[in-house]
């Protein structure tokens, strides 16, 4: 289902599903980040909703919190993340230990042509959310960049939440882009 055309990167809050036949795969991109085959065959066949809610504190400081459950209510990833730029550790039991950091930005402060292309308009105006997020090496074995941005594309006539991932690993050795992309299901 569409976005609402009233919603944009200022406000994403809402619940999303993702779309499996209009992402790119997924399971090179997990097995990069040293994700067991067990997991990434259960997040194949299992599908994926956020319940994102986005709000700025009392500081003034834009936060975005996303709660992910695969079908049959199995934890996924919890993101937390505050839009100011400032590296912030945590811990999952899907991707171990990193070390990321987020914002808002305009599309020429993005680097990666990938990372930069395909949004909507009013993406352009307001700015993509900006997440770079790398293993804290000191906690986890695996070695791995995700740099990616959140926005609002056009596909295939409907306007959808999207994210573009930028993976590097292995030293640079292996780099690897996906698109995912989200079904709107409400507030």
């Amino acid at each position: 289902m569409a976005a609402p055309a009233s919603m944009t990167t200022k406000d994403i809050t809402g619940r999303f599903y993702l779309n499996k036949t209009l992402s790119d795969p997924t399971d090179k991109f997990f097995a990069l980040q040293g994700m067991s085959w067990a997991t990434r065959t259960v997040i194949a066949i299992a599908n994926l909703t956020l319940d994102v809610n986005h709000f700025t504190d009392e500081k003034g400081v834009e936060h975005i919190n996303i709660r992910q459950t695969l079908s049959g209510g199995i934890k996924g990833t919890t993101e937390n993340r505050a839009l100011d730029w400032t590296e912030r550790h945590n811990e999952d039991h899907i991707f171990g230990a990193v070390i990321s950091k987020t914002r808002r930005a305009k599309l020429e402060e993005i680097s990666e042509e990938f990372l930069k292309t395909d949004w909507l308009p009013e993406v352009n105006e307001d700015g993509v959310i900006h997440s770079y997020v790398i293993t804290d090496k000191e906690k986890n074995k695996n070695d791995w960049i995700v740099d990616q941005t959140w926005g609002f594309e056009q596909i295939e006539g409907e306007k959808r939440y999207a994210r573009h991932l930028k993976l590097i690993a292995n030293g640079g050795k292996d780099t690897l882009e996906v698109k995912l992309i989200y079904d709107y299901l409400g507030a």
